[in-house]
């Protein structure tokens, strides 16, 4: 089902806010690593905000969403506190760790091997080519 508009306007507005809240909170650098706001999506009754995070070069990314989900009360507090004015209820905030990177990450290894594997295959067979006429 496609998003509407005010989903759309709803999700902008807190990835915008919690991207500050982040910011402010020192949720935005742990462990040595970046925490950012990848997305914000929200349901159609937007009672619900599944908030997607990217983590980047941090050795245990699931000890970081623990400590995030520790203090979910805080920035959702805080998040109601900045659009309590815009919205007529603070939706339920659920945090999902985004693993697209790691994905985008995976699949370019993955092509170079296939690429790596494939200049091999070239330069064996070509070999085998000027053998035979060689002779």
């Amino acid at each position: 089902m496609e998003e509407g508009k005010r989903q759309r306007q709803v999700a902008g507005a807190i990835q915008e806010e919690m991207n500050d809240i982040f910011r402010r909170l020192n949720l935005s650098m742990i462990a040595g690593g970046m925490v950012s706001i990848s997305s914000v999506k929200v349901t159609p009754d937007l009672l619900e905000a599944r908030i997607y995070l990217s983590i980047f070069q941090v050795p245990d990314p699931k000890e970081v969403m623990k400590v995030i989900e520790s203090r979910a009360w805080e920035i959702k507090k805080e998040l109601a506190d900045r659009v309590k004015h815009q919205f007529r209820r603070i939706p339920v905030l659920h945090f999902y760790l985004d693993d697209t990177l790691d994905y985008v990450f995976k699949m370019e290894e993955i092509f170079k091997q296939i690429s790596a594997e494939k200049k091999a295959k070239e330069e064996q067979s070509g070999t085998d080519d000027t053998n035979p006429a060689s002779n």
